[in-house]
């Protein structure tokens, strides 16, 4: 296998995405699409930006649904930008044609998740890896054959002449991984794409392709975009990591940095999470409630603020908010009390809408003042709820109950120490507001 030069670290780097995003449209109901109407659409990868430099390895981590995978394919071509920009070399892909797409692609590979379906089990392991170069037109029959031994001399599946007539029925699942890998590098590509490439495998093998994967960035000086889940793996094998949440990178820099000082909230959640091979140590487990939202509808302001438990004045409060807040209360009430409640809040179906503003009608019979009341009653119960640092103003009007959150901010990235952190408690602008907006609530619940 061809062996690349050295990385140039002060050159320009292999890959620069600048405020990218990938939405997929929603399909909407027959009378939506009948009338024109847009049902909304998927905001998978949500502006992000990043640069990638030849042999580095850049790690993607994140909960499933974070827009890892939708970020490494929109970076190959294989899905469309909705906007920004992605440069390869120097080059722009977003604005390629599909001819120009794919012969870049011989500089661009992809290593998926399950290699138990990425090959074809009618074929051969030789067919497999040389199909590449048949692809692009590359080399005699009998040059072909050549790389693809070294090829697979390459990922250790040694000597090949042991596997070139078999199928991927007849391998374990680390060697078809390593087929993948082989049938990966073949054209000598400059980037890597890894999605997920080990998580399929048993522990036994993972390290043991994670190793491969090091000694290819080592001699043949490949750019890794890591995909995964998996912190514990990241540390083992990325020079740098980047958290997403809901398509957002939350915090991005150095893997030792990332883990010796995580600034934002969810990256210290995801390391907590970590588990821990020694019984007698205990580690505070104390992760985030709730899943990732719905990325059709992401909350207001900062993603993450229903979960953090950090989260205060200008972080995004909402409508969906409070119906969250009800439902955790009445899901732990006796069934008596818990219908006097709902009966009192009326129909809540207008929270669902995110908005930082909604007029409630009280149930049949109630007044909006005992809503109030209720909603005072919450508060008391559970003093230390981050909600209550978004509410502006809750007033009764009849049988109509008006509340209103303050407006919401969306993070900015900031530098903390030697990683970038989307996270208002590192800015000074932000935390200057939320006290502002402190000060205006204790004034308007002292009149």
């Amino acid at each position: 296998m061809q062996t690349k030069p050295e990385a140039v670290t002060n050159g320009r780097p292999l890959v620069s995405v600048r405020g990218l995003k990938t939405y997929y449209s929603l399909r909407g109901s027959f009378g939506q699409r009948l009338l024109g109407r847009e049902a909304g659409s998927v905001k998978a990868v949500d502006d992000v930006s990043i640069e990638l430099r030849r042999g580095e390895v850049l790690g993607l981590v994140g909960e499933s649904g974070s827009g890892k995978t939708t970020l490494g394919r929109t970076i190959l071509g294989l899905v469309p930008a909705t906007e920004g920009s992605i440069e390869f070399d120097g080059r722009e892909i977003t604005r390629m044609s599909e001819r120009e797409l794919r012969g870049l692609r011989r500089e661009m590979q992809i290593v998926f998740q399950d290699p138990h379906a990425s090959l074809n089990p009618a074929m051969t392991i030789a067919q497999l890896v040389e199909h590449p170069l048949q692809i692009h037109g590359i080399g005699s029959r009998a040059e072909r054959q050549s790389r693809v031994a070294e090829a697979l001399s390459t990922v250790g599946l040694d000597p090949p002449e042991q596997f070139l007539d078999k199928y991927p029925s007849d391998l374990s699942g680390g060697q078809k991984q390593r087929v993948v890998i082989a049938r990966a590098i073949i054209l000598n590509p400059s980037l890597l794409v890894a999605d997920e490439p080990v998580s399929m495998l048993d522990m036994s093998v993972r390290a043991k392709i994670l190793e491969l994967m090091m000694y290819l960035k080592r001699e043949l000086n490949l750019a890794f975009l890591y995909i995964t889940h998996d912190l514990a793996t990241a540390k083992f094998f990325c020079d740098r990591i980047a958290i997403l949440y809901l398509g957002r990178i939350v915090e991005i820099g150095p893997s030792e940095a990332i883990y010796a000082e995580p600034r934002h909230p969810y990256t210290k959640a995801l390391l907590r999470a970590i588990p821990d091979p020694d019984p007698r140590r205990t580690v505070p487990r104390d992760l985030p409630p709730g899943e990732v939202p719905d990325a059709a509808r992401p909350p207001l302001g900062c993603h993450f603020h229903p979960r953090c438990a950090a989260a205060f004045e200008v972080c995004g409060w909402e409508t969906r908010d409070l119906r969250e807040l009800l439902e955790r209360r009445w899901a732990f009430q006796a069934q008596e009390r818990y219908e006097a409640e709902q009966a009192l809040m009326g129909d809540l179906a207008a929270l669902d809408e995110p908005a930082t503003r909604i007029r409630l009608k009280a149930g049949q019979g109630r007044t909006a003042a005992e809503m109030a009341a209720l909603l005072e009653e919450v508060r008391r119960d559970a003093p230390d709820e981050r909600f209550w640092t978004g509410v502006k103003r809750i007033a009764a009007d009849g049988e109509h109950l008006d509340v209103e959150w303050f407006d919401p901010v969306v993070p900015r990235p900031l530098e903390a120490g030697a990683t970038t952190v989307e996270c208002h408690l590192y800015d000074e602008a932000a935390l200057a507001e939320a006290e502002r907006r402190r000060s205006e609530t204790e004034s308007l619940r002292g009149e």
